[in-house]
């Protein structure tokens, strides 16, 4: 196997003498280098797989380095290995110390909307916008460690101080519902680290040897985490690359790279520099380019693969004729090079420039799939489901009380819950323990209070069973109890009933062969459902054209890319313009490029329609800063041809290749 390893990748699999961070370019073989590290400490080093732990950013990632690993280690995957993401890692953690963490075990996990609807609720601000808003301010202070006193004494305008009033009441909510958010995930652990000696030292002794994935992309909370796991020993791997860190936004903090060395003077650097995907041209242009940015380590991506084709730069009239471009060059390209249509990948920085190119898609009939998209999760059909089995899991939920019971109608209306809420409230108790209590008969009528306690009953009666039954068979009689199908059709045109009564099937196949794979009862299958953040459903055997967003497309790669919309403005954007923080969007510029294997389009508008009316574009100067070696079209000769033209075309291409082929 290390016959397939170059002398740096090895050099990183077999440094074990303190902390290591490999500075990993994009298509550099990270992920073999992680894989062969683990089989390395577990065959060669004598280390317990119990002991080791990898820790990656997205379920998939996970999925991916475990099936690697299994195939490294003869086909299995060695039982008790950890291989996870960060903050299922968390999951694992709070569960097991769930006492030291002031929760039960079966705790709940909210989603974003239900926190959300939690900061609304504790602000006394039900305009949705403004408790987004103020939730991402809360989640932006939880991931960098900031308490709800801190955030006080930082607040500077008025958005900022409302959030950092609500910060407490929040956490408040969030423990008398026995709930954690996301955040908690990451900062309870830190936390409990921090001031507990002993739960610190078992989890280290626990897990001897991390190797953390995409290590650019933590931010101060996961750093936090990865440091007091690793102890004064520091026996860990990290893997980034500080030329792919795009998600600032989104709490990352590139600073723990400088933090690292801060931190661990001995720590070895090992640099990747060779890539496996893409042709020189692509990497030449992505090297000049990322050059622009101050960099942390130096590092220069080279390849084997020959030149390759020059990028190609067109400008187009505007959105429509970008998409209409993009769609028949890709079946041109596809006929002329006998391709799958999955071997072309369009990608954009924002999710609203897909609607057009989808359009002109469908037109040309050409399949596609778009990734982040609206999750399976999200779906009202689903979220239904989830909240019945959240309640299950911690009748403490009351968010998820409240759906449950009145989803479908039990005849239980706002009035009823507001009058059990009052009451629960004055007693400092879940929504569900006060429906049991003999007070509650004072504020509730008698046909309310009989509703409340059938549906409660019958969640302790479904309880029972999930702690002891197969999951599908609970599942299956739950909807069965609630009329769950018959509802979706009284209230939904028959085509919506049927498409959300297929999702809500899937779900339950789904959920069903999971208990039986992973030997787990409903109640346990709960807290697991919360963090897959999409149900694995993407085939992929399917033939269609990826569409992504610069942002979703990391880590993945394409034989032929069309970036769309390199304008001033779109890419980089314009308030990264205002901000003065063009850097991160050269990153995101950079992650696009080099995603491509053979063959980069890169096409811009000169105009965009802004309202009803056009506004001129100017080409991004990320075009300028690639270097020379690009081939820049003209309009003229890319101007777009009338459909009936096109048509005509297309049918030529197809009788020359059905000629060829006859030949042949």
């Amino acid at each position: 196997m290390s016959a397939l390893l170059n002398p740096p990748q090895r050099e990183a699999i077999h440094y074990l003498n303190g902390p290591c961070l490999v500075l990993a370019g994009a298509g550099s073989g990270k992920t073999r280098v992680i894989t062969h590290k683990i089989a390395h400490l577990i065959n060669e080093c004598g280390l317990s797989p119990t002991n080791v732990g990898a820790i990656t950013f997205t379920n998939k990632a996970a999925k991916e380095m475990q099936e690697r690993v299994a195939h490294l280690m003869g086909g299995r995957a060695p039982g008790g290995l950890t291989v996870c993401t960060f903050h299922a890692l968390g999951v694992r953690i709070i569960r097991q110390e769930a006492l030291h963490c002031g929760l039960k075990p079966q705790f709940s996990i909210l989603d974003a909307s239900d926190a959300v609807q939690i900061v609304a609720d504790v602000a006394g601000d039900q305009d949705k916008g403004i408790a987004k808003q103020m939730q991402w301010q809360i989640s932006s202070w939880k991931n960098a460690m900031i308490s709800p006193a801190e955030a006080a004494q930082l607040a500077d305008n008025e958005l900022s101080a409302a959030a950092a009033k609500a910060f407490a009441d929040y956490e408040r909510t969030l423990r008398a519902y026995q709930a954690v958010d996301f955040d908690d995930l990451i900062s309870l652990p830190v936390r409990l680290f921090e001031e507990n000696d002993e739960v610190r030292e078992r989890w280290q002794n626990r897990l001897r040897y991390l190797l953390v994935d995409e290590y650019q992309d933590t931010n101060r909370a996961q750093y936090r985490l990865l440091r007091q796991l690793a102890g004064v020993r520091g026996a860990f791997t990290a893997v980034g690359d500080d030329d792919q860190a795009i998600y600032a936004w989104r709490g990352a903090d590139v600073e723990n790279l400088k933090l690292l060395q801060r931190d661990y003077p001995k720590l070895r650097v090992i640099k990747l520099e060779q890539n496996y995907r893409s042709s020189r041209r692509i990497l030449e242009a992505a090297n000049v380019l990322i050059a622009n940015n101050e960099k942390l380590f130096d590092k220069r991506l080279w390849s084997e693969h020959g030149p390759g084709e020059q990028i190609a730069v067109t400008s187009c009239r505007d959105a429509d004729h970008e998409a209409e471009w993009v769609a028949m060059k890709i079946s041109a390209h596809k006929f002329e090079n006998r391709t799958r249509f999955k071997d072309y990948a369009i990608l954009y920085r924002g999710n609203h420039q897909a609607r057009i190119i989808e359009q002109q898609l469908r037109n040309q009939r050409i399949p596609y799939v778009m990734s982040g998209g609206q999750s399976f999760f999200e779906k009202p059909e689903i979220k239904d489901l989830i909240a019945y089995l959240r309640l299950l899991m911690n009748e403490d939920d009351d968010l998820a009380f409240i759906r449950a019971i009145t989803m479908p109608r039990r005849g239980i209306g706002p009035s009823t819950i507001e009058a059990l809420g009052h009451y629960a409230g004055g007693r400092h108790i879940s929504l569900f323990a006060a429906s049991f209590e003999e007070g509650v008969a004072l504020h509730l009528g008698a046909r309310q209070l009989e509703a409340v306690q059938q549906f409660t009953a019958f969640i302790n009666r479904i309880q029972h069973r999930a702690r002891r039954e197969p999951a599908a068979q609970v599942l299956e009689d739950l909807l069965a109890a609630i009329r769950y199908e018959a509802w979706l059709f009284e209230h939904f045109d028959s085509r919506e009933a049927e498409s959300k009564w297929s999702n809500v099937r899937d779900f339950v196949g789904w959920l069903g062969r999971k208990g039986e794979e992973d030997g787990k009862n409903l109640i346990e299958l709960t807290q697991t459902i919360a963090l897959i953040s999409m149900l694995d459903k993407e085939d992929a055997d399917f033939d269609g054209v990826q569409l992504a967003t610069l942002h979703a497309s990391k880590g993945l790669e394409f034989p032929h890319v069309f970036l769309v919309g390199v304008e001033e403005g779109l890419l980089p954007h314009q308030s990264s313009i205002d901000e003065d923080k063009v850097e991160e969007e050269r990153r995101l510029m950079y992650v696009g490029i080099t995603r491509a294997q053979r063959s980069l389009n890169i096409t811009w508008c000169e105009r965009r329609k802004a309202g009803k009316e056009f506004r001129p574009c100017e080409i991004s100067r990320f075009i300028a800063e690639m270097g020379g070696d690009l081939n820049i079209g003209d309009r003229k000769r890319n101007a777009p041809v009338s459909r009936e033209e096109g048509r005509a075309r297309l049918a030529n291409l197809k009788a020359m290749f059905e000629r060829r082929d006859e030949g042949s």
